[in-house]
């Protein structure tokens, strides 16, 4: 797949795939990426599963698209929400070709929690890691998880997971505690593929690249720091951002391809803390004990 790079877009990847009859379960389908993702699987034939706050802002996404897909409320903040999407998948008996965990809140200025526990960790991975683990028998045989994570995981490679400090209240940083939770999203992936071994299932990670949508939505002085980035690093539009997580997902030389870390549409590296087996155990079952 050398021919797709930073500047290809999501019709790019996906360009000559057939999805009919494929069902893809999307995160954040309202806004930003999670729009373009499934508005080009979507244009690809695939059925899309728009999970967003409310099912009407899914709705309204699905009809404002002029697409193919069945609404779901999932708030990845409230668990109850959660496995309410989780219920109704499982009875109605979909069969999903895959999972991509999208959704996100980035570098909240001030503490903020959820049953007591730092408010980006807790929907970035823990809302996300009932949603998959739940739904891992809708998968089909070689269905696809795809996790959301992002470059940003280097802020807590210091740091790590502080799973001693899961309140956050132990000097709370906006952007290290959203790192900790983008580290979070790969060691999931990674600990998820472990238990895929033997099957033809998959689970991956992805750095989509720093891109203007309103994710940043809760950074002090966004604009300012848009303007910085750029004297640096060159901001993706929005179809090239969704551009990763479509071809991890979609792409048929990925069959057997998992565990990794992707960005710009490779096979990247992460930071070294990002590797640790021993971590990703002790963090699913600390997720575990919290889910239930």
């Amino acid at each position: 797949m050398t021919e797709f790079n930073f500047h290809s877009t999501a019709e790019d990847v996906t360009e000559g795939l057939d999805l009919k009859g494929q069902k893809w379960l999307v995160t954040g389908c309202n806004s930003g990426l999670g729009l373009e993702t499934i508005r080009v699987l979507a244009m690809r034939g695939a059925h899309i599963i728009a999970a967003a706050r409310t099912k009407e802002k899914a709705q309204n996404t699905l009809e404002n698209l002029n697409i193919d897909g069945t609404p779901v409320a999932c708030e990845l903040a409230d668990l109850d929400s959660v496995q309410g999407a989780v219920s109704f998948i499982q009875n109605e008996d979909i069969t999903l070709q895959g999972i991509i965990a999208n959704a996100g809140i980035m570098a909240l200025p001030t503490l903020q929690q959820r049953n007591g526990i730092e408010l980006q960790f807790f929907t970035n991975h823990i809302g996300h890691f009932l949603l998959v683990t739940k739904l891992c028998d809708n998968l089909s045989d070689d269905g696809r998880v795809v996790v959301l994570s992002s470059g940003a995981h280097y802020y807590a490679s210091e740091s790590g997971l502080e799973l001693d400090n899961l309140s956050g209240e132990k000097d709370y940083n906006d952007w290290r505690m959203y790192g900790r939770s983008k580290l979070a999203n790969i060691l999931f992936a990674n600990a998820l593929q472990k238990r895929f071994e033997g099957s033809n299932r998959t689970a991956n990670s992805v750095h989509l690249g720093v891109i203007r949508t309103n994710l940043a939505r809760h950074v002090l002085n966004a604009e300012e720091m848009f303007e910085n980035i750029q004297k640096s690093v060159t901001i993706k539009n929005v179809a090239q951002g969704a551009a990763t997580q479509c071809l991890v997902a979609t792409r048929p030389e990925l069959n057997e391809v998992g565990g990794k870390y992707f960005s710009d549409c490779q096979i990247s590296k992460t930071a070294s803390v990002a590797r640790n087996d021993s971590l990703a155990e002790e963090l699913w079952n600390i997720s575990l004990e919290i889910t239930s």
